[in-house]
Order: structure tokens, then C-alpha cells, then sequence
């Protein structure tokens, strides 16, 4: 049955990127992206934090390159993913001596897809325009795309006490909040600008301006996409923990992609101790398709439970529904298409149970506190069978994957 709602966002007009195999920009479907935490200089843990990374959803992947070392590791980095067939493009985030980790590792300037280069810490003074124009000959020498990504923690100072003075001559001054968001914005386009008069093509830059708050960030995005058209990324330098991060990632993303705002995005999460990287990730997923501008996985729906559901029966199944498809998608992405697009119901009583059911591709309606022990379930808006006894979840399991090997055109080996 057709969902109710379909998105009819308008993207922005961008100019098209191409960051390896992945295009960011244009019509392209916004990307998700992901950085490392582990240390460049070790190899294998690298490649493996991108290999899971990569199997997770994240279509770019960005490492560290802080070191000599670290640089001496890219290409082995690069080589070692690739030998597991895991294919996805490698970005370069360099800060204070990227311009020599470039000149004098051309293994690494050749191995990344993207270079990330930050003007506020690119160098200081007489050193800065020097030490971007290394950076940016590199990029052309190896025809790389790069993104100028400006940090509100380290924006040049330079510019911004310059525009700070400026403001002070007003006969209305800006507050310095203004003045400082408009020094983002042109701290990234004029490195922009200058990167194409040094000959790097206009199709070979993104763009961030990342700030920490969310007003701050729809701000200056908001005022931001009015005056270029290269793609943008979009994310908060620092989102935080836990639900407090989710929710400022899913705020902030929420409000600028329905405005058409963001051509690639990273939720920069802080992880639990040794925590699962790929949250981030799935976070990312599950904010584009929640909004309907993209689809990674069926979509389980489940009631929250009130004191008609005492019982944690429907909780625990939505969890195993939720989790087995987790688990068979890898495979059911390999032989059927559009089977991202399912949609499930796992509902906890009659009142809304059976109607929502009827909304999703399979929906099972699950017996509520003192109501009979029985759990309807539909198919396609029609009631297809009812389950009873214990062993309602392998049933159900069972008829959904019979209705994913009958809907869903299988792809020729």
C-alpha cells in the first residue's frame, strides 16, 4: 500500500562532484559520510574501522593524515580495503602541515579520492596563502576534488578581527555573532575563489561551514547556499552524546534538507567508550529516510505502548523484527531491488493496531492486555493470516521473507 505521505523537497541547484565513484552535488542523492577515530598510523585498524564503516552505509570515509607516519600509511591503508572488495572513496583530512604531507608523500596525495582543507589553520600570516596554494597544486597535479571545510573553532582570525573592525565603524554595529558567522561564509568562499584562480576547477570543490549550536548552523547555511552553488556538507563540528547529539544532528539536518540545503552529511557523534563508530552512520540514514529523500533499509514501525500493552511481548518482537532485517539486508540488497523500500508495523493493540498495519507493506496487530490472544496480519492492506502461540515471530519472519522473494524483482547473477 502507497505511503500516505511522499517527499516533495525541492534541492538547491548545485554544481555535480565527483569524489571517486561517488558523485556529491547536482541531483545526486545526498551522501553519507563518516570519519575514523582510530590512528592513521596503524594500518590495519584503520582499514578495518573503514571496511565496517563502509558495510554500515558510509558512502565517504574520512581519515586523519596528521603525521609522516600517518601519511606513509594511506596508500597501504587504501590498498588493504580495497583487497576486501570495499570500494569506498577515502578522504584526506589535513590541518597546519597538510601542504608538506602532500608534497612529500605523493603515494598519499595519489591514494585519497578528496582532500578536507581547513583556511583557518592552513598557516598563519605571510604562510597561509603560500602553504593553500601547495595544498590546492596538489590537488590539481592529481586531479583531486577537495572540500574547504571552515570550522568555527578555528576560523581565521585574521579575517574575522578584520570584519570585527569593520562592524565597529557601523552606525549600527552587527552583533559579533553576525559578524562572526559572515566571517564562516567568507572564509570559505574566498578560499573557493582563490582555489579556481590558482586553476582548480569550479566542479572540484565542496563546501562546509560548521559551527556547534544548531540555530547557528541553520543560519548560516540558510544565508550560505544563496551565495554559491557548490555542493554542501552539512554537520556540527561537535553534536555531542547519545540522544543530546542524535537530536541536535537530527534538528539541525532536519530543518536545512527540507529546505532543499545539503549535498553530502555527517552526524559527528561522540562514541561510548569503545563504542559502536557506525552510529553515525545510521543516524544519517535514518534522517533522510524518515524525511523521504532516501531509502537504506525497510522501516519498522512500532507503537510506544501505554497500559494497554503491560506486556513487553510486541516491544521484544518489533526489536527481533527490526533486528532480523537488519541482518538480511546485506543479502536481500544483493538479489532483489527496491526492497530498501518495505515498510513494517509492529503494533501493540487494537486501537491503532489493524489500521496502521494496513499502512505498511506487512503489518502485524498484536493482542493488548486482556484482549484475545490472537495477532491479525496484513499484507498489502488485507488481512493475510492470524498467528497464535509462541512462535509468532519466526511465523512472522517466515511470511516476510516469502513476501520479499514474491514482491521484489530479483537482480541476475
Amino acid at each position: 500500500m502507497a505511503s500516505l505521505s511522499t517527499s516533495s523537497i525541492q534541492r538547491r541547484h548545485s554544481v555535480p562532484v565527483k569524489v571517486g565513484h561517488v558523485t556529491v552535488g547536482g541531483q545526486a542523492p545526498i551522501v553519507v559520510q563518516s570519519m575514523t577515530n582510530t590512528d592513521t598510523e596503524d594500518a590495519k585498524a584503520t582499514a578495518e574501522q573503514i571496511i565496517m564503516l563502509a558495510k554500515a552505509g558510509s558512502e565517504l570515509v574520512r581519515i586523519t593524515v596528521n603525521t609522516e607516519a600517518a601519511a606513509q600509511q594511506v596508500a597501504h591503508i587504501r590498498d588493504l580495503i580495497r583487497a576486501k572488495n570495499c570500494k569506498v572513496p577515502l578522504v584526506g583530512d589535513f590541518h597546519y602541515n597538510g601542504h608538506l604531507l602532500l608534497s612529500k608523500y605523493p603515494e598519499c596525495a595519489q591514494a585519497l579520492d578528496k582532500y578536507r582543507i581547513n583556511p583557518g589553520n592552513v598557516g598563519f600570516g605571510k604562510k597561509h596563502d603560500t602553504q593553500f596554494a601547495m595544498m590546492i597544486e596538489q590537488a590539481i597535479n592529481y586531479n583531486k576534488p577537495v572540500r574547504i571545510g571552515v570550522n568555527w573553532g578555528s576560523l581565521d582570525q585574521d579575517l574575522l578581527t578584520h570584519l570585527m573592525d569593520e562592524n565597529s565603524q557601523l552606525a549600527n554595529p552587527k552583533a559579533a555573532g553576525e559578524v562572526t558567522q559572515e566571517a564562516l561564509i567568507q572564509s570559505a568562499l574566498r578560499s573557493a575563489i582563490e582555489a579556481e584562480k590558482m586553476g582548480l576547477s569550479h566542479d572540484k570543490i565542496i563546501i562546509s561551514c560548521k559551527v556547534s549550536g544548531v540555530q547557528d548552523l541553520i543560519s548560516v547555511y540558510s544565508d550560505l547556499a544563496t551565495r554559491c552553488d557548490y555542493p554542501l556538507h552539512l554537520g556540527l563540528t561537535e553534536a555531542g552524546m547519545k540522544s543530546k547529539g542524535i537530536v541536535a544532528t537530527s534538528t539541525a539536518f532536519g530543518v536545512l534538507l527540507q529546505r532543499g540545503i545539503g549535498d553530502t552529511i555527517r552526524a559527528s557523534l561522540t562514541p561510548d567508550p569503545n563504542g559502536d563508530r557506525s552510529i553515525e552512520v545510521i543516524v544519517c540514514q535514518e534522517i533522510l529516510q524518515t524525511m523521504g529523500l532516501r531509502s537504506f533499509m525497510p522501516m519498522v514501525a512500532a507503537c510506544p505502548g501505554c497500559g494497554r500493552t503491560t506486556s513487553t511481548y510486541f516491544q521484544e518482537l518489533a526489536e527481533k523484527i527490526q533486528s532480523y532485517v537488519r541482518h538480511q539486508m546485506p543479502e536481500w540488497r544483493k538479489h532483489y531491488v527496491g526492497v530498501e523500500e518495505l515498510k513494517l508495523a509492529v503494533m501493540g493493540c487494537v486501537v491503532n493496531g489493524p489500521g496502521e498495519s494496513k499502512h505498511a507493506n506487512i503489518g502485524i496487530s498484536l493482542p493488548g492486555s486482556g484482549e484475545a490472544p490472537v495477532a491479525p496480519v496484513f499484507v498489502d492492506g488485507q488481512k493475510f493470516a492470524t498467528l497464535r502461540g509462541d512462535h509468532i515471530a519466526e511465523e512472522f519472519q517466515a511470511i516476510l521473507d516469502e513476501y520479499v522473494a514474491k514482491k521484489y524483482q530479483k537482480i541476475l547473477s
